[in-house]
């Protein structure tokens, strides 16, 4: 028998989004195996949808996605509610509870960020396009355990008053938010971008730093101006 939110529209659009996206995650690199993980919170809900753990990323589907309470409970009898959920689901639980205006967050282990994240040191400003998309440095997030809410206070912590949309949790890796899944998803993907470039520059010699005021002018630009009007994170 149907569960009745396995027919709710926003559900059924969530879960397709949500494992869609993590097509993206593999088509540019940043995951191996089955690790990373990609969830969307449920708009107008107390639900988000979050990728089962363990499994390939050849086998995601949306009949897999996992439906949880903003507590990380599986909804029981709901479509993949017999698989467990992601081992990051209560940090991403943890996040949607205390930041209300995150949509989708994303965790990678990027080879690049993960090399940052190992180093326990921030990814600095350097480049215009970093500027653009988190308005200043990429911060490291405290060392925290994995399966329970650590991470996910380690990420609130980190960003709640911080422009960037991503933190580097120190000898882990990435996690980063977004007003919806597909945004965490870029976020996810410029960060490595970044976290790459600068890592070469770096070999060649001294960063040249980009001035705080110029940092704010380009944020500001991208955000405000940048794209098509409308666009959601352009």
């Amino acid at each position: 028998m149907t569960h009745e939110l396995d027919r709710d529209p926003r559900i059924v659009a969530m879960r397709q989004e949500v494992a869609t996206l993590h097509g993206e995650l593999t088509k540019y690199g940043l995951v191996v195996w089955t690790g990373g993980n990609v969830s969307g919170r449920v708009q107008g809900t107390d639900y988000f949808v979050i990728k089962p753990s363990g499994v390939s990323y050849e086998d995601l589907a949306p009949e897999n996605m996992v439906l949880c309470d903003v507590e990380g409970k599986p909804i029981e009898a709901t479509l993949g509610s017999e698989r467990a959920p992601s081992s990051d689901t209560k940090a991403h639980a943890y996040v949607y509870r205390n930041m209300p205006e995150v949509g989708g967050i994303v965790h990678t282990h990027s080879t690049y960020a993960v090399a940052w994240a190992a180093r326990g040191e921030e990814i600095p400003c350097v480049i215009t396009g970093m500027a653009d998309e988190f308005g200043g440095p990429i911060p490291v997030g405290p060392f925290a355990v994995i399966g329970d809410d650590s991470i996910g206070r380690g990420i609130v912590e980190t960003l709640k008053n911080h422009r960037s949309r991503a933190v580097l949790m120190q000898n882990h890796g990435p996690f980063t938010i977004g007003v919806n899944p597909k945004d965490a998803v870029k976020a996810a993907v410029m960060c490595e971008d970044a976290a790459r470039t600068i890592h070469f520059a770096r070999q060649g010699g001294d960063l040249v730093p980009i001035p705080q005021a110029e940092i704010d002018s380009l944020f500001n630009r991208y955000q405000s101006v940048y794209g098509q009007t409308g666009d959601a994170r352009r």
